[in-house]
């Protein structure tokens, strides 16, 4: 029983001295919104100190970097929308973000910069802060170049097979469902096939995406498929328009490079002709000895010497 006891004693005393140490130091909070944040909106975060003897002017915020992979200090700065505030009371610091951005989200904490604490004590807990976010819905036909995008009228012939994808980017991945209006049915997908296209598919087509998260963040599209008869001529379709379109660019530039190449050639050749031959009066006029322009010269002859 002594033994036990001395032994209990010993880690009380422990205990004890540990708690007096940490103690001693100021314990540093940092608050944050509790609610999901979509880009846009207004962060704010809030740094705490329990210790009102130290001064708040030695704490700071920092964020973790993914891409270097080491806590860095939040510096206050305004570039556009993206933009940071800091402002120190007498018994906090407050971070502003006035627009959110996907370039802000991370973690955060609180970080002191007094000599007598060390770490782990310097620091705050984590907060970890998400910037939920979904951009505009994009169209493309499987079998096509996507840079051009899909029309909002989709002309096919009939025969034809269609498979259009709906996509979008968001900070986490969405879900998709298509329907046809006027019809009941919804398709989970992001993929729309239609397999030999005929008259009873025509219609308007719409797609949907929703964020997992927010219920809030949700975007759609629609497009409207019309069918042309099997002996449609070619440049009537969607596909024979975009033929069109394509060529007529290429022609173009093609036309515009040549005009260049000539007008940049006649100015060549009339900067050429312009000049003329040089007039170099020392080939035209004779040069005699008694003249100003005489050369130095031990014959007696009286010729010119060109």
């Amino acid at each position: 029983m002594p033994k036990s006891f001395s032994a209990v004693m010993k880690v009380l005393l422990v205990v004890a001295a540990v708690a007096l140490i940490r103690g001693s130091f100021a314990t540093l909070l940092i608050k944050g919104p509790t609610e999901p944040i979509l880009e846009g909106e207004s962060i704010t975060l809030e740094c705490l100190i329990s210790d009102s003897e130290l001064n708040i002017s030695q704490v700071h915020f920092e964020i973790f970097s993914k891409y270097m992979h080491t806590w860095r200090p939040v510096w206050e700065r305004s570039w556009c929308y993206y933009s940071m505030q800091i402002v120190q009371t007498p018994d906090s610091l407050v971070l502003t973000i006035p627009r959110a951005g996907r370039f802000y989200e991370g973690p955060y904490r609180c970080v002191s910069d007094a000599e007598n604490v060390t770490a782990p004590d310097n620091s705050s807990q984590v907060l970890g802060i998400k910037v939920h976010y979904m951009g505009e819905l994009s169209l493309s036909r499987e079998g096509f170049t996507s840079y051009l995008g899909v029309p909002q009228e989709l002309r096919v012939r009939a025969g034809d097979d269609v498979v259009l994808k709906c996509s979008t980017s968001s900070s986490e991945e969405p879900s998709y469902f298509w329907n046809k209006n006027g019809d009941d049915w919804i398709l989970p997908s992001p993929k729309l096939t239609l397999k030999k296209v005929s008259a009873k598919d025509e219609g308007k087509y719409t797609c949907v995406a929703e964020h997992p998260s927010v219920e809030s963040l949700s975007k759609s599209r629609t497009i409207s498929i019309t069918v042309l008869p099997e002996d449609a001529p070619w440049y009537e379709s969607s596909n024979g328009r975009l033929m069109l379109m394509t060529s007529a660019a290429a022609v173009s530039l093609l036309v515009f490079i040549l005009s260049m190449s000539v007008f940049l050639c006649r100015r060549a050749k009339q900067t050429r002709t312009s000049k003329g031959p040089i007039d170099d009066r020392s080939q035209k006029k004779p040069i005699y000895r008694s003249s100003v322009e005489s050369l130095p010269s031990t014959c007696g002859d009286k010729q010119p010497l060109v």
